[in-house]
């Protein structure tokens, strides 16, 4: 008993420095992680409600916990490669509608190693216990300096690691019910390159109206209007170009985290000896993601500078909220006979939720950047509008017990994107079909069981990315500028996982 002991802690430690090291991954269905267990990953997470083959049930149905007996361990990881580069064509415009000149943005998504731990035990006939630690959400891309689209998005990145204490009572006729309390821990980062010319053109116009002695351009007769305005834009592309010929362009970069908690409820009912059904329903939640923007290379007035310019750098403290969804799932393990499981399922997600990405001040109007850029009010320092849609999953897998010691899986899943009409350079996204094989090797004297699995993303389409600026007040309605980035992204991904499973 000391010896396994030993072996549980120090698992408990392997997994828990590998989940807060794990890098995030860009996704298709919005910023989830499917792969959180390799004896699921194996079936594409169908039936996982209603199967709960080993520990992980922590995660997928904390109500199948009633089902295991003594006390049971999971551990394991999943790498997650996807492929996400912009095509030919990708082209972008600056504020004042100029091109922009630079390169696809390469390859923005790297190889991501997603690790899990899940531990349940027994404490009587009625009641069971459990935790996990593991990555729920995740998002990266991180972009080429010299991208096109570099006005609208670098780096972006989300991580996020889960503790989940769990509980599970069942009434010995075939009900379970089970409870989880996710603690999650987010560290997220936004960056991108910033365009001065709409700032300066706007400056050029104030200009022009004081020196006319009225305060709107409607004030003026048509023709000087179109003087002014033509002299201001000109200006203002003049000194941009020279800024950043001579300064580059300054570099905004946001950093913050947050903790939040949500929790999930579970049933299984076993309709029959053949057949069960089990049901989640997650609540959704809020990360405020607490940090600093750091705004470098932002122009400052300077008498020593040849362009009456020069680069500062400006901070201030900063909130990033976040929405995470509501969602429910339903599953069903049918054991068509000795050798045969049919597994079913499906997932429905209230990415609604998720409505604009923006930045607000801690500071108030009083802020380094605030103060620079003229922000008031409550209005945020930036805003991208997202307005995402709620999503569904289907899944069907099926589990061939080819001998007593070894398996093979095979399973189907389609996952909607919740990205529609406004598909940014940050998250470029897409239905996408996953298939996925898995194998499971059990030794039925010791209890260990080892599971392997592969799968495949197919994305249904080239995501299609057309990236505008939108007001706050007004976050659906007309472009407050003429920058934009249009782009379609080839999409293609694989991922492969690994897993250990110990009854005691």
């Amino acid at each position: 008993m000391h010896k396994n002991t030993n072996a549980l802690v120090k698992a408990i430690r392997l997994a828990t420095l590998a989940v807060i090291a794990a890098p995030a991954s860009v996704l298709a269905g919005g910023f989830s992680l499917n792969e959180q267990s390799a004896s699921q990953m194996g079936v594409a997470n169908a039936g996982a409600a209603a199967n709960p083959e080993n520990a992980t049930t922590v995660l997928f149905n904390p109500a199948g916990m009633s089902q295991l007996s003594g006390t049971n361990i999971s551990f394991g990881a999943a790498v997650l490669d996807i492929d996400a580069e912009a095509k030919s064509g990708a082209k972008a415009v600056n504020q004042l509608g100029g091109d922009v000149e630079g390169s696809r943005g390469g390859d923005i998504a790297d190889p991501a190693v997603l690790p899990n731990f899940y531990l349940t035990h027994e404490i009587n006939d009625s009641i069971d216990v459990g935790f996990g630690i593991h990555a729920p959400y995740g998002l990266a891309a991180d972009y080429e300096n010299d991208f096109v689209g570099r006005y609208f998005a670098d780096k972006t990145e989300l991580t996020a690691i889960a503790f989940t204490p769990s509980i599970a009572i069942n009434n010995g006729q075939g009900l379970s019910m089970g409870a989880t309390l996710n603690i999650m821990y987010a560290e997220g980062r936004l960056s991108k390159y910033q365009d001065i010319r709409g700032g300066v053109y706007q400056q050029g116009i104030q200009q022009a109206l004081a020196a006319q002695g009225v305060s709107s351009l409607d004030q003026l007769p048509p023709s000087v209007q179109q003087v002014i305005q033509q002299q201001a834009q000109q200006g203002a592309a003049n000194l941009g170009d020279a800024y950043e010929a001579n300064f580059g362009a300054p570099y905004a970069d946001i950093e913050g985290d947050d903790i939040a908690v949500n929790f999930r409820v579970g049933f299984l009912y076993e309709l029959s000896e053949q057949t069960q059904i089990g049901f989640t329903a997650q609540t959704g939640t809020e990360f405020e993601l607490e940090g600093e923007i750091e705004l470098q290379g932002y122009p400052a007035p300077s008498a020593q500078s040849p362009l009456g310019v020069a680069p500062q750098t400006l901070t201030e403290n900063v909130t990033v909220p976040l929405a995470i969804p509501e969602s429910a799932t339903i599953g069903i393990r049918h054991q068509l006979n000795n050798e045969v499981t049919l597994l079913a399922g499906a997932t429905y997600a209230r990415w609604s939720r998720f409505k604009e990405l923006d930045i607000y001040s801690r500071e108030g109007q009083a802020g380094q950047v605030s103060e620079a850029t003229g922000r008031t009010g409550d209005d945020p320092i930036t805003h991208i509008t997202e307005e995402w849609k709620n999503t569904w999953q289907f899944n069907v897998g099926g589990i061939w017990q080819a001998t007593p010691e070894w398996a093979l899986k095979a399973g189907y899943a389609f996952d909607e994107s919740p990205v529609d009409q406004y598909v940014t350079a940050r998250i470029p996204s897409e239905d996408r079909h996953w298939l996925t094989l898995g194998t499971q090797w059990k030794d039925v004297q010791s209890g260990w069981t080892v599971d392997l699995a592969v799968g495949t993303l197919i994305f249904a389409d080239d995501a299609k990315v057309d990236d505008r600026e939108y007001s706050h007040a007004d976050p659906t309605g007309q472009p407050i500028s003429n920058a934009n980035y249009q782009a379609e992204y080839e999409l293609s991904a694989w991922s492969a996982a690994f897993e250990v499973s110990k009854a005691f």
